[in-house]
């Protein structure tokens, strides 16, 4: 299928103008930042590739900058330093920023760059200033439970629609180069079924059709079902996905809870290719599917795999304006009061 990856990449981005014209590119989202952060000083500790672009971003804005984790890496950035945990000043900074994942269940933080073992604690949240913020990708009880305990905001990014529907565009061109490494067969006429209209469901339903795929999507919400059928898909509701497995050749799944059971995978034929790209750890049984033979692929980060610069340059740009409008006012210095 020589070619087609990047006549999809064109094609894509084209069909987006009409959505991203309401606000701007993850490119030009720089605009927004109209004062610069200096004298703020921030915490990043941990993350992928994409950390990489969120720090130069927030360098360019001259804020002073922590690097917890990032030891392995090199820069050369005004205002950048690498520390270890353990000499972070907590008491001295007005926000940390996490990474995509947030922490794990005891509090532990995932770096890729570094060796260092690091749990992030409540105690040490206790030390911050009443205004401190905490940003990450996507939370847990763990991460909620300590900030709600010293008092200090949490800001979860991926709940937010600008940077969830950004950020669906290398989600998507991610899922649809899964799709094209792991079949036999072309996209183009064949059945797939996404599970579940959120933001990231919408934008992979309404690629595959327009690759010419036959795509029918499950929902609960009648509202949801009434869209898909707007857009010109097949609607059905997630209670039938049993009746409606019967003949797909790809199932992707946006749903972070199991749906994709073992129930539902016996019904699939042996050639399905499951897609998992909902938050760790999925909504598939991925146990059952290995038994049964049909490959199933939880892949919950595509965009820090597939086009880590834009989906760095999208939560930097996104952070920027956050810093600008949250931390200070909050602190009591911007210039907006």
């Amino acid at each position: 299928m020589p070619g087609a990856p990047a006549f999809f990449f064109a094609f894509f981005h084209k069909k987006h103008a009409a959505v991203i014209r309401y606000g701007e590119s993850p490119m030009h989202m720089e605009k927004k930042v109209r004062h610069l952060l200096t004298g703020v000083q921030i915490a990043i500790i941990g993350g992928d590739a994409r950390q990489l672009e969120v720090i130069r971003k927030l360098a360019d804005l001259d804020a002073k900058i922590s690097l917890i984790g990032f030891e392995q890496l090199d820069f050369v950035y005004s205002g950048v330093t690498k520390e270890k945990f353990k000499d972070i000043r907590f008491s001295e900074m007005d926000c940390v920023i996490l990474p995509i994942t947030g922490t794990a269940d005891d509090g532990k933080i995932d770096l890729i760059f570094s060796n260092e073992e690091v749990v992030l604690t409540g105690d040490m949240l206790a030390e911050t200033p009443p205004y401190f913020t905490i940003y990450t990708g996507i939370s847990n009880p763990y991460l909620e439970q300590i900030a709600k305990k010293a008092g200090r905001r949490l800001v979860k990014l991926f709940e937010r629609d600008d940077v969830a529907i950004y950020n669906s565009i290398p989600t998507v061109e991610g899922t649809i180069m899964m799709a094209i490494q792991n079949t036999e067969f072309t996209i183009h006429g064949s059945n797939v079924a996404v599970l579940g209209l959120g933001r990231v469901g919408m934008s992979v339903a309404r690629a595959f059709r327009h690759l010419g795929a036959k795509v029918k999507v499950g929902a609960r919400k009648s509202e949801h079902l009434a869209r898909i059928t707007e857009m010109g898909l097949v609607p059905f509701h997630l209670n039938d996905l049993e009746q409606e497995v019967k003949d797909i050749d790809i199932c992707i799944n946006t749903v972070p809870h199991l749906i994709v059971n073992a129930s539902v995978i016996q019904k699939m034929p042996s050639h399905t290719l499951i897609l998992d790209i909902a938050s760790k750890p999925g909504g598939t049984d991925f146990r059952y599917a290995e038994k049964r033979g049909i490959k199933a692929m939880l892949a919950p980060s595509l965009p820090g795999i597939v086009a880590p610069k834009t989906a760095g340059r999208i939560l930097g740009n996104v952070l920027g304006r956050l810093i600008e409008e949250d931390v200070l006012k909050r602190k009591g210095s911007s210039p907006w009061m």
